[in-house]
């Protein structure tokens, strides 16, 4: 993703997220254009969703799993937002993005179960798009949520720039160990490899650092779940003894905390994620995580509901659209309105709404 899509996006060091009553709308977004365009521009805009549904459709929601707290963020956003509006929705998770088949027979249970749209987060990149076309083929509209697809058959996009979340991440760390400065070396944990998210975040992090004092190690790609990424980290802490700083994923993160601290490390590395949880929110607070950048995953499966409801009743809607970033560190979380962007303390997942 070129940097004209930044051009609009909250780049700046905290863009204070906003504070809600019982609504969580309106909310500071950004539409990209052209819609699904990897070199699209972004600019701000209001989002506003509907503030009832005319019927109470029948929404299917895929997901790659419930294995850490960020899906759980937007099984909140996409339960609430079908409770507020009055639809029905069902929820259905893969297991992990290993599962890339056991995700394309839900969606073509979605389908064959009669569910008027789906609402998808895709575990590939490029490995769903013979199944969103049947989809799209048979009238059934296929939401893009949080990490992204290559098929144009796809009607909307409720997705932040995962480019620009990475990129975040690596500005934050260039900043501190600008070129010419003593150099440091980063272990860098992008995720599962091939899923769209990963790889944008991956040249974004690259982009950020190039030029900088910032010695990226090898890449260690892995699933999202605790156990693979611990172990990542510990390959890293193991070949690489002499690490700054470890960044990737927010579940990455939320592992090293308690293996940094068991070690006495916890003065010599530093750890960032490239997305918020509530466990890297945690981090933040306690001084174990330096920074990361929030999305507001929450809203983002709202927003994706909101579409959905939209693009069956023929309405208006926005095609490729986003929370606005920004990073939250040390110094700025005070600021922050934390049920803004993540969900409620003791929110377990919720599978249908009826």
């Amino acid at each position: 993703m070129k940097l004209a899509l930044m051009t609009g996006v909250a780049l700046a060091t905290l863009i204070t997220a906003p504070t809600f009553a019982e609504d969580w709308f309106p909310y500071p977004a950004e539409e990209v254009t052209p819609a699904f365009s990897s070199e699209g521009t972004a600019k701000p805009v209001t989002y506003e969703p509907l503030e009832k549904a005319a019927e109470p459709h029948d929404i299917c929601v895929s997901f790659p799993h419930m294995k850490d707290a960020y899906w759980l963020g937007v099984n909140y956003g996409v339960t609430e937002e079908a409770k507020r509006l009055g639809i029905k929705l069902n929820v259905v998770e893969a297991g992990g993005y290993t599962e890339l088949a056991k995700q394309v027979s839900q969606i073509e249970d979605c389908v064959a179960g009669g569910a008027d749209a789906v609402i998808l987060g895709a575990i590939s990149y490029d490995g769903l798009n013979n199944v969103i076309k049947e989809a799209a083929e048979k009238g059934i509209p296929v939401i893009d949520v949080i990490n992204g697809v290559s098929s144009p058959d796809i009607a909307s996009k409720s997705l932040v720039s995962f480019y620009t979340m990475g990129y975040e991440t690596g500005k934050y760390l260039t900043e501190k160990h600008p070129a010419g400065s003593e150099p440091v070396k980063v272990g860098w944990f992008p995720g599962p490899a091939g899923a769209g998210w990963v790889e944008a975040a991956n040249s974004g992090f690259m982009d950020a650092v190039e030029g900088s004092a910032v010695e990226v190690l090898e890449a260690r790609y892995g699933d999202t779940g605790k156990e693979a990424q611990l172990k990542l980290v510990e390959d890293v802490l193991q070949s690489d003894p002499d690490v700054s700083y470890l960044a990737g994923t927010a579940v990455t993160a939320e592992a090293a905390q308690g293996l940094l601290r068991e070690r006495g490390l916890t003065d010599e590395i530093g750890l960032l994620a490239f997305y918020m949880t509530p466990g890297v929110y945690t981090g933040i607070q306690r001084g174990m995580i330096s920074a990361a950048p929030a999305d507001s995953m929450v809203i983002q499966g709202r927003i994706a509901v909101d579409q959905a409801v939209r693009i069956i009743e023929g309405q208006d809607y926005i095609k490729h659209v986003g929370p606005k970033i920004f990073v939250v560190d040390e110094d700025t979380i005070d600021d922050v309105d934390r049920d803004a962007i993540l969900p409620p303390e003791g929110f377990r997942p919720v599978f249908s709404v009826e």
